[in-house]
């Protein structure tokens, strides 16, 4: 073993496979729990469901603080971009809206449980930021159509609600992965200056 990579911070501080695994799966159970709640009529239910997935998540995560600042973030960016996407006519919710024109908590909440992935299964996109947007255009619209398929929201125009997607998702992917390793790089140097 090099002994210089096992002292490295990246190194003590990177999510085992296990923990890998375990945030997939918490990621797609949290969509799973959202989707379906809404589209049975219970979005409560997924937004329930992901604030206990993230609140373990923040409980057992190597840097919460930084975990805290990137779910923040990515919850006021969420509402933003799900107002904005609802205020455009390009998509409805059938349920869960409980303040007309903005966009349901249980949407909003998979905001949430998308940044929980950032500095975990997804933290293979950090200084990738261009496989980050191709990622985000694609899996952005992908979820969505997911969501339209099981009944939780509607795309009023399908084709300007995928062009908004794939283009919102490419800008916001890579976004939120710079805010990812900005806020990582700080605390490591923070950790730093306090040995």
């Amino acid at each position: 073993m090099n002994v210089a990579a096992a002292s490295s911070p990246d190194h003590r501080t990177a999510p085992s496979r296990l923990r890998l695994v375990l945030n997939v799966i918490a990621f797609q159970f949290g969509w799973f729990a959202c989707v379906l709640g809404a589209a049975h009529d219970q979005p409560w239910l997924g937004s329930a469901v992901v604030a206990v997935l993230v609140a373990v998540h923040l409980a057992t995560a190597i840097r919460p603080a930084v975990e805290v600042r990137l779910v923040a973030a990515a919850l006021v960016i969420g509402v933003v971009w799900e107002t904005l996407l609802l205020a455009g006519g390009w998509i409805e919710y059938p349920t869960g809206v409980v303040w007309a024109g903005v966009a349901p908590l249980w949407i909003v909440m998979l905001w949430a449980l998308f940044a929980i992935t950032l500095n975990s299964s997804l933290g293979w996109l950090k200084g990738r930021l261009l496989v980050a947007a191709v990622f985000g255009a694609v899996g952005g619209p992908l979820a969505y159509w997911g969501g339209v398929r099981l009944g939780a929201l509607v795309f009023v125009e399908p084709l300007f609600a995928v062009i908004a997607l794939a283009v919102g998702w490419a800008v916001l992917t890579p976004l939120l992965v710079v805010l990812a390793q900005r806020l990582e790089r700080r605390a490591a140097r923070v950790e730093a200056s306090v040995r």
